[in-house]
């Protein structure tokens, strides 16, 4: 192997992830490649400062106080709406398809044709509910990130 195949190694080299073959002829090309060696120590300078880093959360009340905003409030607001009037509009038109050979057939009565269109306005209006609630849930459920 020539000297780029090892430098594909060396961070494996570092987290420890290669196995007893590669880790032993990578050893082995180290003890005989003055450039890999030199490489392998800048890569290990700069694992340990990346070791040192954290991610920084944002305090609780920073996101209060961004989560709060009337902005906010008012895009998520008209969000939801159109979200929920496109969800139901969705429904009724793929309800409307479902049983549009029913409406057109003129041997069925117009008061069967506005229930089953009443039915699918009802269904699609209770699915969007019933979502919008379960989202609404799970996002303010406080047992979601327990992990055992």
């Amino acid at each position: 192997m020539v000297c780029d195949d090892y430098k594909d190694l060396l961070m494996g080299y570092l987290d420890n992830e290669l196995s007893a073959e590669q880790r032993r002829r990578f050893e082995e090309h180290l003890a005989g490649c003055s450039d890999c060696t030199a490489e392998l120590e800048e890569f290990k300078k700069l694992k340990a400062i990346t070791d040192e880093f954290s991610l920084a959360e944002p305090e609780d009340r920073i996101w209060q106080d961004y989560w709060g905003g009337v902005y906010n409030r008012i895009e998520r607001g008209i969000g939801w709406i159109m979200f929920s009037v496109a969800g139901i509009a969705l429904a009724i038109y793929c309800g409307f398809k479902a049983i549009e050979e029913l409406i057109k057939d003129p041997g069925i009565e117009i008061t069967l044709k506005i229930g089953l269109l009443a039915l699918i306005a009802g269904l699609a209006i209770l699915f969007v509910s019933i979502l919008r609630e379960r989202l609404y849930f799970w996002k303010r459920d406080r047992y979601k990130d327990v992990r055992m």
